[in-house]
């Protein structure tokens, strides 16, 4: 038992130094928002990256500008948006509103999904207790399964010549999380952080194109 506590304390003792770093990180990011972006975009940039959370908990992650502030429009913050999305700072993930091939010739650009470049500055962000972070199913299913969702997209944005893609119907009850397009065949992946598929998403997905659909369980 003596043992048993020694290994915990020395893992959390770990972690703590982990997302100490993590937060030097996030810390850093912040400094180069003054130090390089343009001023007047500055506060503008800021409410976007600190919205991201936010916006992945929602059961649709499409990105919501009326959450950053009421009333706020796309076209107040394109400048800020590109310069995250140009410094490597945050991926974006656009809709298709159909799922043909090419996916690029069916790209919504008004309707897109915003992550972090990295899950684990994601939990930091969020203050993640160290608690959750060592019960794998738990910590899959905070906040929506957004942890999830970020892992996936990290690991697809780092396959060569891929770009993820994600579809809804036109109601938006179903969603397919990511497409990609393989030249011959679109390939759905559903992310699940329960053992449990979307079955409505993908029969709803396959009366509009022909693969099935991939399921990504954790």
């Amino acid at each position: 038992m003596l043992i048993c506590c020694k290994k915990r304390i020395c893992f959390s003792r770990h972690l703590t130094q982990v997302q100490m770093i993590q937060q030097q990180i996030l810390d850093a990011f912040e400094q180069d928002f003054s130090k390089h972006a343009p001023v007047e975009v500055v506060s503008r940039i800021r409410m976007l990256w600190h919205s991201i959370p936010a916006q992945l908990t929602k059961e649709n992650k499409k990105f919501i500008y009326g959450l950053l502030k009421e009333g706020a429009r796309a076209k107040e913050y394109e400048i800020a948006l590109l310069w995250l999305i140009d410094c490597g700072l945050v991926h974006r993930v656009n809709r298709v509103n159909r799922p043909n091939l090419p996916l690029k010739s069916y790209e919504d650009l008004k309707a897109f999904k915003l992550f972090l470049p990295d899950v684990g500055l994601l939990s930091c962000m969020t203050r993640l207790d160290q608690r959750i972070l060592v019960h794998g199913k738990t910590l899959f299913q905070e906040f929506n399964g957004a942890l999830t969702e970020q892992y996936v997209l990290q690991q697809l944005k780092a396959l060569d010549r891929i770009e993820p893609y994600y579809w809804t119907n036109d109601r938006g009850s179903a969603e397919i999380d990511f497409l990609l397009d393989a030249g011959r065949q679109i390939i759905p992946v559903e992310v699940k952080a329960e053992s449990n598929p979307r079955p409505r998403a993908s029969s709803c997905f396959m009366k509009n194109t022909g693969p099935g659909s991939l399921f990504v369980p954790t």
